[in-house]
């Protein structure tokens, strides 16, 4: 490839990404353009993420309009300074054709997840990344799943093994939780791990999964190097009730896609493809009640059931707290008065999905965290 020709190409999140949707160029042609500067917003089968460019140059030519629809690893656009000839910047394009249409090769050598047996649950597990550094294991939120963390996993995964694990009754896990309770939680974690063969590692928690990280971190402290906490339940009062009832409640499309809303800073970023898969998921046997008895544990009258606060205080893990300033579901004001060992980030213009709406601030915010408790 002429080094003095770059390419813009749709990229991939995930196992299950095979294309993407253009929405937007924030950048037009004759820009100079800056390596992690903005360039342009893609739709995903969740939400429409931001993307940063990894190239820096002048933008010479767009070649996917904002609207169109195009395979992963498919030329967008072309980077070249003017010295270039325009013949020149014609033949990269043509030739960069015929990879337009190969998404499914990258695909098929994506890692997919499986189940194991971890005690008495069975749980769904995505494997990625290697290396010699301390192993990540991503844990969702209430109602959430693996899918949490599609903009996440591969970002830390460049140097250390990651595993995105699906708690019981989520996702593709067994709904093995007859009390619903935190600490029946927690052992799930811990019961993976020992099921993957992980004695020590980062937990990275979400919501419910975070008060999941943190009980695991005061329950077997030796079993984790750090943690990672995105508004964590358990450190204050304040839920909405009106996100965890509604979610209970919801049974079709409407309601479902109002209630997931109050998950976003900005609603319209939601894919009706994640309305669906939600749906989809609650309709499974046993799921219904399982998610009930978890919600009856986690919160009741729009107020948290669980206080973690001392066990926060007394963790020796190096710790890092991440709010959108604009959660709609756990209050941003939750992260105030921490204690001053707690790394806190406060992320503007996200609501209760940082690592979705502002992914790649928040990779940079975890890959940091990661490499300064690995230390």
């Amino acid at each position: 490839m002429d080094a003095q020709l770059q390419p813009i190409t749709m990229p991939k999140w995930g196992m299950t990404m095979t294309e993407g949707r253009l929405s937007a160029w924030l950048v037009k042609e004759g820009e100079r353009i800056a390596t992690g500067q903005e360039i342009m917003e893609v739709e995903t089968e969740k939400i429409t993420n931001v993307v940063e460019g990894h190239v820096s140059g002048l933008l010479r030519r767009i070649v996917v309009e904002e609207g169109a629809t195009a395979p992963v690893g498919a030329l967008l656009a072309v980077v070249a300074e003017t010295s270039v000839p325009d013949s020149e910047v014609d033949a990269f394009v043509a030739g960069y054709a015929e990879r337009a249409g190969a998404a499914g090769d990258d695909a098929d050598a994506y890692p997919t997840p499986r189940v194991v047996e971890a005690g008495p649950h069975q749980l769904n597990v995505l494997s990625i990344g290697d290396g010699d550094a301390t192993p990540v294991v991503l844990i969702h939120g209430f109602g959430g799943d693996g899918g949490t963390w599609l903009f996440t996993q591969d970002a830390l995964a460049k140097d250390r093994p990651v595993h995105v694990l699906d708690l019981p009754a989520h996702g593709g896990s067994a709904p093995t939780v007859p009390s619903g309770k935190l600490d029946e939680l927690a052992e799930a974690v811990v019961a993976a791990l020992d099921a993957l063969g992980i004695a020590r590692a980062h937990l990275v928690g979400h919501s419910l999964g975070g008060a999941v990280a943190l009980s695991v971190a005061a329950s077997a402290p030796d079993r984790v190097a750090s943690l990672g906490l995105l508004a964590p339940a358990g450190l204050g009062g304040e839920i909405s009730s009106d996100y965890i009832d509604g979610f209970l409640a919801a049974d079709r499309r409407k309601p479902m896609k109002e209630v997931l809303s109050r998950l976003f800073a900005d609603p319209d970023a939601m894919s009706a493809e994640m309305v669906e898969n939600v749906l989809r998921f609650k309709r499974l046997d046993g799921v219904p009640e399982a998610l009930g008895a978890i919600a009856r544990n986690l919160a009741s009258g729009g107020r948290q059931a669980i206080d973690l606060r001392d066990a926060l205080a007394a963790t020796q893990a190096p710790v890092l707290a991440v709010w959108g300033e604009k959660d709609r579901v756990i209050p941003a004001a939750q992260a105030d008065g921490l204690p001053a060992n707690i790394k806190v980030e406060r992320v503007a213009d996200a609501g209760h999905m940082p690592m979705m709406e502002a992914a790649a601030a928040v990779n940079r915010m975890l890959a940091a965290h990661l490499a300064g408790a690995d230390r």
